[in-house]
């Protein structure tokens, strides 16, 4: 059976608790949990959600790294690290550090678990052993990890088994406890880029402009750039362009619903053209503009711009 509950000193249903940390800025969340649980997939969205992750962090340190990101990045900047049982040592220290509230930050403990014959599948399919098993069986390894971890799940604010999930329901459920409206949604980078200095090896979707006819060999459109209003009315006032734009823009929004569905909160479009000065970059800001006023988090770049 699936379980996400709060635990701990705090009452209420797992909304509640998604409701009251949705809109709380300077959060520090430590995950924690069993081997094979998930720790991983949970940092990685955290991380996708504007937190600023440490991975296999010593409980000792918990106090100089939240100082540190304080210092450079400022205390509304929310932090998350992940502790398990290859502390070591340091492991017990936790508890106390949040205690003692090491931090001035409010702390969200979150204890991902799993039944044994699941976590043992998934350790036996990556192929690693248990870090307490040592010379025994890798069930001997997780039977001592929930005696180490039994009290410190008791004090959990957030318990989910994800026994029954998969890595997108995983993300799913950290969202809903830790997203805000704005990291929930779909942020789409524009880029333009010349062909002759190579396609952006992160993009999601290529597009070849070199089917309109390149201003390049218009005198006084040359010396100008996509972003100039006469060089991109000329491009898009090209037979096709229109086509184009609203034919191109009808199948990124179908594939965002569905990158948001799956929990993919980035998108990368490439428009390319030769060079990357002309009708790459004037189709580049428009499909920026309309994804913008579509509801996308957007933003244009463009990769080659002066690179002449």
């Amino acid at each position: 059976m699936t379980e996400v509950r709060s635990e701990g000193g705090s009452e209420g249903s797992s909304d509640g608790v998604a409701a009251e940390h949705a809109d709380r800025h300077g959060e520090l969340v430590v995950v924690t949990g069993m081997t094979g649980a998930g720790r991983s997939t949970a940092a990685k969205e955290l991380e996708d959600l504007g937190y600023y992750v440490v991975d296999n962090m010593p409980p000792s340190l918990l106090r100089d790294v939240v100082r540190l990101v304080d210092e450079s990045r400022g205390v509304a900047q929310p932090v998350a690290v992940v502790v398990d049982v290859r502390s070591g040592s340091f492991f017990q220290s936790l508890q106390t550090n949040l205690a003692q509230g090491a931090t001035s930050r409010h702390a969200t403990l979150v204890f991902l678990e799993a039944s044994d014959d699941v976590l043992v599948r998934r350790q036996e399919a990556a192929r690693r052993p248990h870090p307490l098993q040592g010379t025994g069986r890798l069930l001997d390894g997780l039977r001592r990890e929930r005696e180490v971890l039994a009290e410190l799940r008791s004090d959990a604010d957030l318990v989910i088994d994800t026994t029954a999930l998969n890595v997108h329901q995983l993300t799913d459920r950290i969202a809903e406890a830790f997203g805000t409206p704005d990291t929930m949604r779909l942020k789409v980078t524009v880029t333009s880029f010349g062909f002759k200095y190579g396609i952006p090896v992160d993009a999601d979707f290529v597009a070849d402009m070199r089917f309109l006819p390149n201003p390049h060999w218009i005198p006084e459109l040359r010396p100008g750039t996509g972003k100039d209003a006469e060089v991109a009315e000329f491009v898009m006032s090209q037979p096709g362009a229109a086509e184009f734009l609203d034919g191109y823009l009808a199948v990124l929004e179908r594939v965002a619903e569905g990158y948001l569905r799956e929990g993919k909160r980035f998108m990368t479009i490439a428009i390319g053209c030769t060079g990357g000065k002309h009708r790459s970059v004037a189709v580049a800001e428009e499909i920026a503009r309309r994804m913008s006023e579509a509801g996308y988090k957007t933003r244009a770049t463009h990769r080659d711009l002066g690179r002449e």
